[in-house]
């Protein structure tokens, strides 16, 4: 199994209606494509960066499921995010497998 984790810094300002486009609208619509087995939205606490810092992560059962996503779900995701909080924002994705 993998795990898909995303990173977000984002603005204070933008934070709340980030959150609340993630939470009711992006993180179901990813779920019901069926490539994720569970998610997880985690804030860090101790971030030294200027901003909220954010951790998007979803458990996948292989690699296709990522690919999958990568290649037919996360550009869409990308621009909408962009359109909705252009320069208010920075990401980068990991992608980790299970060793124990």
């Amino acid at each position: 199994m993998l795990l898909y984790n995303a990173t977000l810094i984002i603005e204070e300002a933008s934070a709340g209606a980030w959150m609340q486009w993630m939470q009711g609208e992006y993180l179901p619509e990813l779920m019901e494509t069926g490539l994720f087995i569970s998610k997880r939205l985690l804030k860090v606490v101790d971030s030294p960066n200027e901003g909220l810092t954010y951790c998007v992560q979803f458990i996948a059962e292989n690699q296709e499921a990522c690919d999958i996503y990568q290649n037919d779900y996360a550009p869409a995701f990308i621009e909408r995010m962009n359109i909705m909080f252009k320069d208010k924002y920075v990401s980068f994705n990991t992608i980790m497998e299970f060793i124990d």
